[in-house]
């Protein structure tokens, strides 16, 4: 009686599909992100099913105008409604290991499946460093790639939703680089009242900051999420209004954010650790090392997909004495950004996000 045999293509298709399941259930970020409008990372797969290069992110202004009376006119009173949008355009990012049947024979770990955790743990590595990269960008370009020109620009159209230390008026002229320079090492650490203060921001910035967090879900308010690296969070977590609030305030036990530095709740908003957020160095006064904090609500950014992570393995390389794995995505990860206007270039406003600079020295 013959006998099914599998075939070796079929096997490495299943491996690939196994692999994007692992590699989302352990993402950190996948708490946040969502195919709806309401998550803070959102995600769309359009042209995973049909070609193109592009995706197009869509947001609709709120109607501002005021009601009219029974002996008003609406005939001649319409408000046009603004439809705003981000176009994202999606790039190859690929990565491969290579390794010979000799040097396999030697030892006693199964290299294939070493590589292959290799390439899955960069690949985690790679849209973490993405994410960070979209939260600190300049209109699209990398905070370090970004000229002072451009960094004002921002920051001009940004005035509403980006805060400088403890208080607003350390940008007193939408100069960025002396906005900076106005942070004080001692004053201007991340506190509960600056969060406090960019939650506010959020709120009355134009248009809000719409929440992350469902109302239900924390008592019947609207919550936020922040993500600070490890010197602002040490700031923060040595604060004395923040510590009596939390031991006072939550249960007792592991699950108490006191026990666990990565996880804090202050206002309704939810306060995480994030140590791969980078310091800007000493740009601030005095030489003051300054660190970006980034206060999250819906559409803040969007990830778009054309090719989920796809796995490519050769065993003929070098006449078959040498065996290879590749990971290839077709994707993009950027901050949403909308303009005033209709077309895609008038894009200068960052969505979902209130940006905050804090003193935050590293440890001596």
């Amino acid at each position: 009686m013959a006998e099914t045999a599998v075939p070796s293509g079929m096997t490495v298709q299943q491996w690939d599909d196994q692999y994007f399941q692992e590699y989302y259930n352990k993402n950190w970020f996948k708490k946040f992100m969502g195919t709806g409008s309401s998550s803070m990372i959102q995600v769309r797969e359009d042209l995973t099913k049909k070609p193109g290069d592009s995706i197009t992110f869509q947001l609709i202004n709120n109607l501002t105008g005021a009601a009219k009376g029974a002996t008003e006119d609406l005939e001649g009173q319409e408000e046009d409604l603004m439809l705003r949008s981000h176009k994202v355009s999606v790039l190859e990012y690929s990565h491969a290991v290579k390794w010979s049947n000799f040097e396999a024979q030697k030892t006693a770990i199964e290299l294939r499946g070493a590589h292959k955790d290799a390439l899955m743990a960069w690949n985690r590595r790679l849209e973490r460093d993405q994410i960070i990269a979209a939260l600190m960008s300049i209109d699209g370009v990398a905070y370090a790639d970004a000229s002072e020109a451009a960094k004002d620009a921002w920051l001009a159209n940004n005035s509403d939703r980006v805060l400088f230390g403890k208080t607003k008026s350390n940008n007193a002229s939408n100069d960025h680089s002396a906005a900076l320079g106005n942070i004080d090492a001692t004053d201007d650490k991340l506190t509960p009242g600056a969060i406090s203060l960019m939650k506010r921001m959020a709120k009355q910035a134009t248009p809000k900051i719409t929440p992350f967090v469902p109302r239900s879900a924390v008592s019947d308010s609207d919550a936020y999420v922040l993500f600070a690296n490890s010197y602002a969070m040490r700031d923060l977590a040595n604060d004395t209004t923040f510590v009596q609030a939390n031991r006072e305030a939550r249960e007792r036990g592991n699950s108490n954010p006191l026990f666990d530095s990565a996880d804090y709740l202050w206002d309704n908003v939810f306060i995480y650790e994030i140590e791969d957020i980078p310091t800007l160095g000493a740009v601030g006064n005095g030489s003051a090392i300054v660190a970006p904090v980034f206060f999250c609500g819906a559409q803040c950014l969007g990830e778009a997909w054309a090719m989920r992570p796809t796995t490519v393995a050769r065993n003929d390389i070098d006449y078959e004495r040498k065996n290879g794995l590749a990971i290839k995505q077709w994707s993009k990860i950027e901050k949403l950004r909308f303009g005033s206007g209709s077309t895609d270039t008038a894009n200068s406003k960052q969505n979902g996000l209130v940006t905050g600079y804090f003193s935050a020295a590293l440890d001596s």
